[in-house]
């Protein structure tokens, strides 16, 4: 991705940034959407008219909110009803939901860059002479807050013809429209590559997983290292005999515990531990028991365990009661071996078994510390948990790189269109 941006130091209706060719062009012009678009309504699509075979393409509105960004290239959906019965697009429609659970989720559009693809009901039609995929950034971006306001409802909101007809926006000559929407959809190019690399890598992460820890029945893993591969089969032991697990609970109003960091099964990513958006107990205003843990335990979230939600901390902590701490209670067992080894599918299948029948699945410490594994030397252990730390590690950089990418993303769109409170009064 090669443009050059230079920032706009002058006033008027114009974006913070621009590029060097455009600097010159004047102000953007201003319009309600009405004065530039004809509005449409999508048609028909229920969930049971999605054939996995079927012949014709077409895009439902949820898709908006869990599988498309701005620019819809490839359609995933298939459907086998009639043309006569479907609203078909044009290349360059943007599409908005009329029908969505909060104001702002509503308030996302996206650029359908094929004809002929069936749009489903509660989908707004946006249909104009604008560049489609420019119009789509700029209406998911600066005029996002713009399209939530008029936005009508509580429970279930809408999003009708009327409201968008009176949005307020500015817009530039075309050959600007489309240098905005090349630099923003090489840049969503970057992103899409970078969370597959991570796709990938989780993917190589699980089977490696797979390879290294012993099947079911099995006292070998498949895959090993070139120095253990003489060294035997792995022993057979009891996860109690190996483990122990915090028993008494601390009072997070305590001064000793207040300021500690709180970890709740809402902050362990799933499968693969990642600690997120801590708070202190004093901070949450806790009051029920807890348990107390430190860089010896692992976090075992024994609630649904199908979630597999294990955490490694290198801190002081307190944690939710629906939460074990865990640490090894004999030199035979490595904790970083062990941290792996309660993420591993032979372990989620057990947990997940022998979760209660209630509501709410959850594993009881008895059923947790009767687990049988198998395992090998210790020197082994630290070599399987060195390697998959090396890999979680590449995985963190990825996605650290893509949440880079993404705020990028975020602070261009701010600037590459102007600030509309004279567009839109």
């Amino acid at each position: 991705m090669n443009h050059e941006i230079h920032e706009n130091k002058g006033k008027g209706l114009v974006p913070r940034l621009r590029f060097p060719e455009f600097r010159g062009a004047g102000e953007w012009t201003t319009h309600k959407l009405a004065e530039i678009a004809e509005f449409h309504k999508g048609k028909g699509i229920s969930k049971a008219d999605i054939k996995p075979n079927g012949k014709q393409p077409c895009i439902r509105y949820g898709e908006l909110y869990t599988i498309y960004g701005e620019l819809i290239k490839d359609v995933i959906s298939r459907t086998d009803l009639p043309p006569d019965n479907l609203f078909l697009s044009n290349v360059g429609d943007v599409i908005i939901p009329s029908s969505g659970e909060t104001k702002i989720d509503i308030a996302t559009a996206a650029c359908v860059a094929h004809e002929n693809i069936a749009l489903g009901s509660d989908l707004n039609v946006v249909r104009s002479n604008q560049n489609g995929v420019f119009l789509s950034y700029y209406l998911n971006g600066a005029l996002k807050l713009e399209i939530a306001k008029v936005a009508q409802g509580d429970t279930v909101v809408h999003l009708y013809k009327s409201n968008l007809e009176k949005l307020g926006l500015a817009v530039p000559l075309p050959e600007e429209q489309q240098k905005i929407a090349d630099c923003l959809s090489s840049l969503d190019a970057l992103i899409a590559a970078q969370a597959d690399k991570i796709d990938a890598l989780k993917t190589h992460k699980k089977g490696l997983m797979q390879q290294l820890f012993p099947h079911e029945g099995e006292t070998v893993p498949r895959l090993r290292f070139p120095e253990f591969r003489d060294a035997g089969e792995w022993e057979e032991q009891i996860l109690g005999e190996l483990v122990e697990i915090a028993s008494g609970q601390v009072d997070p109003t305590d001064p000793m515990y207040c300021d500690k960091p709180h970890v709740g099964g809402e902050n362990i990513e799933s499968h693969t531990g990642r600690l997120q958006r801590m708070r202190t107990a004093k901070e949450l205003g806790l009051i029920s028991g807890k348990y107390s843990f430190d860089g010896r335990d692992i976090l075992y979230s024994k609630i649904r365990p199908a979630l597999n939600k294990v955490a490694t901390p290198d801190f002081e902590g307190i944690c939710s009661a629906d939460i074990y701490p865990i640490r090894p209670s004999s030199q035979q067992l490595c904790r970083q071996y062990l941290a792996y080894l309660l993420l591993s599918d032979g372990f989620l299948k057990y947990a997940t078994k022998n979760s209660g029948r209630s509501k709410i699945p959850k594993v009881n410490r008895e059923s947790l510390l009767a687990y049988v594994l198998v395992i090998p030397v210790r020197e082994e252990q630290q070599c399987i948990a060195d390697c998959l730390t090396s890999l979680d590690a590449l995985i963190d950089a990825h996605t650290e790189k893509l949440g880079a990418l993404n705020a990028h993303k975020k602070g261009l769109m701010q600037q590459l269109f102007p600030c509309l409170e004279a567009a839109c009064e």
